[in-house]
């Protein structure tokens, strides 16, 4: 028998997680009936009828599954029969929802919740520090570590896009062996023109112009925009600003004062030697420029990136 209740609500926007949520439920449910039936209904194409019709008992016998997707997009008629269906109790059928968010069908949800649903949350994951520990976990769970820099490099290639983390960390779970290191994530994932962002940013903060400006232009020749370039300067840039002014700390304690991971609280302090608040303050200036530059306000974003490129680099120098 499986533990199971016969309602289960998934809520929250991160749909990577939702769907694990969904899935794993039916995986614990066909556990102890592998031959029940699941029923996919879909808010958008739902008809008035449909749900008491799938959720009631089978003319076979044996179990069912029914999984109501984007319950927040679902006209009236899918709430009223969610909240029927509920009042009504089920028979031999499990009741899955999921819901995204927001006030749309709160009456379903509090029917679901009021008659013992189990609430599993999908929360959204936006910050650098829920990612990285998203990416940590995601690792955990196969068996495997993960170094904290290759943390790092593995969002800086593979961007912020939670899907394609779990499909890259998938990849270097399954072709890879051992600890995961920064070294193996660039032979993986270091060729990805995004990654060259981050890299144009370091040496550009480190005062290494001439490598800042060769990267740049690699990344520019190989289809990448100027605009995604000058966020990633941008971004470390106030990652440094408000690390210094923070005060002293573990890198722990100030990441989650910040909403920033350990690791770019780390990176951050290191980029902050050789750095003032004046200097760096004009540095954040002249890239607040080229980011209205190279997002139509100039004639040329090449130029306003790396004019913003060279000012970084020359106020780190002095």
């Amino acid at each position: 028998m499986t533990d199971v209740p016969p309602l289960v609500l998934i809520s929250g926007p991160e749909q990577i997680l939702a769907e694990r949520a969904a899935s794993s439920t039916i995986a614990l449910l066909r556990e102890s009936d592998p031959e029940s039936e699941l029923v996919r209904l879909e808010a958008a194409s739902y008809e008035s009828g449909e749900l008491q019709l799938h959720a009631g008992p089978s003319l076979f016998g044996g179990s069912k599954i029914v999984l109501v997707r984007d319950l927040d997009e679902a006209r009236e008629e899918l709430i009223a029969d969610v909240v029927d269906v509920v009042a009504a109790g089920l028979d031999g059928a499990t009741l899955i929802v999921q819901h995204k968010g927001g006030v749309r069908g709160k009456k379903a949800l509090d029917a679901l919740k009021q008659n013992g649903a189990r609430v599993i949350d999908a929360p959204a994951i936006k910050s650098d520090r829920d990612k990285s520990a998203f990416v940590t976990h995601e690792f955990r769970s196969a068996g495997r570590k993960i170094a904290p820099d290759a943390v790092r490099a593995l969002l800086e290639a593979v961007g912020k896009d939670l899907r394609e983390l779990a499909s890259a960390c998938k990849q270097l779970v399954d072709d890879t062996e051992g600890m995961i290191t920064a070294d193996v994530v660039q032979r993986y994932h270091g060729g990805k023109v995004e990654a060259t962002g981050f890299r144009v940013a370091d040496a550009a903060i480190g005062g290494n112009l001439p490598e800042a400006l060769r990267l740049a232009r690699h990344a520019l020749a190989s289809g990448l925009d100027p605009v995604p370039i000058v966020a990633v300067l941008a971004s470390q840039l106030r990652q440094i600003a408000r690390v210094a002014t923070a005060g002293r700390g573990g890198s722990g304690q100030l990441a989650k004062q910040l909403g920033m991971a350990p690791w770019q609280v780390d990176r951050a302090r290191r980029d902050a030697k050789g750095w003032d608040g004046e200097r760096l303050g004009r540095a954040i200036q002249a890239v607040a420029a080229a980011d209205f530059d190279v997002k139509g306000g100039g004639r040329d974003p090449v130029y306003a990136l790396e004019r913003a490129i060279m000012t970084i680099a020359a106020e780190r120098n002095g």
